[in-house]
């Protein structure tokens, strides 16, 4: 496990967190597919928190996209790094999600995010911000629409529909699970959206989230309450 300390001249106050989302989104790679899905690595990463001990851990999780073993997982633990603050909670996340990223002994391949990409109201959430500070493909798949709006898919699985802001699509509410509510999945770095909707298609032979999104849940979980002795 690694042990992160917040990095020097990271954002203190609201409008320093805007200036870097500002900056950074013009680095955002939208014209790549992205990697097949069902080949090489994909990664899982989540986060848990513990604010009374000012405590966050991150999980990394990589699995064989083909058969969705574990391949390799890592971890890191560190201090809350910014407020809670809606539209800004990468930066609550990015210091110890880079660490349990770098800790890992191989190649993640695409990065799966538990929240949102282009599904933002800055166009730039964490797997957008992830994706242009490693340089590797990300996408994000949440558990709800933020504040945008959606028609309902049909029933079945592998139904979509458009995730709107207005007239802007910015992720697609897709149903893993026949009858079950959709996730929500928008582009974060070098992946297209039909990519990312099929990613996270091949992600979810069992269960509404994808496979990445539970092991990385769970090993997050794990290590909070181990370091801070509560339950996460």
């Amino acid at each position: 496990m690694t042990t992160v300390r917040i990095p020097a001249g990271w954002p203190a106050t609201e409008a320093e967190a805007r200036a870097v989302q500002d900056e950074l989104r013009e680095r955002v790679v939208l014209d790549e597919p992205g990697p097949p899905p069902g080949s090489g690595h994909v990664t899982g990463v989540d986060v848990a928190y513990d604010d009374e001990r000012d405590v966050v851990a991150a999980a990394a999780v990589v699995l064989d996209a083909a058969t969705l073993d574990v391949v390799a997982e890592s971890t890191a633990i560190g201090r809350i790094s910014f407020p809670y603050v809606p539209g800004l909670l990468a930066f609550r996340e990015i210091p110890t999600v880079l660490a349990a990223l770098d800790a890992l002994p191989c190649p993640p391949g695409l990065v799966v995010c538990d929240g949102y990409g282009l599904a933002h109201p800055r166009r730039f959430g964490l797997a957008c911000h992830l994706g242009v500070l490693t340089g590797l493909p990300t996408i994000g798949v949440a558990k709800n629409p933020f504040t945008f709006t959606y028609d309902d898919p049909a029933p079945t699985r592998g139904s979509s529909a458009p995730l709107l802001a207005g007239d802007e699509e910015v992720g697609r509410a897709l149903r893993t699970r026949d009858t079950v509510k959709p996730v929500f999945v928008s582009v974060g770095h070098r992946v297209t959206l039909p990519n990312a909707c099929a990613h996270t298609l091949a992600l979810t032979p069992e269960y509404r989230l994808p496979e990445t999104t539970r092991r990385a849940d769970a090993l997050c979980r794990r290590v909070l309450k181990e370091v801070s002795g509560t339950r996460a």
